[in-house]
């Protein structure tokens, strides 16, 4: 008998989830982010919420929608080895230059460039 080998823990963190959900639609609805993530809506909106306060990305209305932009030159929180902005860890993560099209990331801050 052979045992499902899906662990039951998941290799991102919800936020680094929604993180990408956004990079790859910046029109995403929470809707289909919880969907894709495996949690709630309130949860969804709690960890956009939480991104966008913390400056990782900006929220815009567009009619009843919501467009994101990822701001790609912000640290990212954790120490990762030479991975020190959220653009660099989009580019690991969704094997693009910043993660998103050039028209939703953040213009004026570089992609990988850091000032140490």
């Amino acid at each position: 008998m052979v045992e499902d080998a899906t662990p039951r823990w998941k290799f991102l963190t919800n936020h680094a989830q929604v993180f990408v959900c956004v990079a790859h639609d910046p029109g995403v609805r929470l809707r289909e982010i919880s969907e894709r993530v495996g949690i709630t809506e309130r949860a969804a909106h709690r960890i956009v919420t939480e991104l966008a306060t913390s400056g990782y990305i900006e929220r815009e209305r567009n009619g009843r929608r919501n467009r994101y932009t990822i701001q790609s030159g912000v640290d990212v929180p954790d120490r990762l080895g030479r991975v020190e902005r959220v653009g660099d860890l989009l580019s690991i993560l969704t094997h693009t230059n910043g993660g998103a099209p050039d028209s939703t990331v953040s213009p004026g801050v570089p992609s990988g460039k850091t000032d140490r």
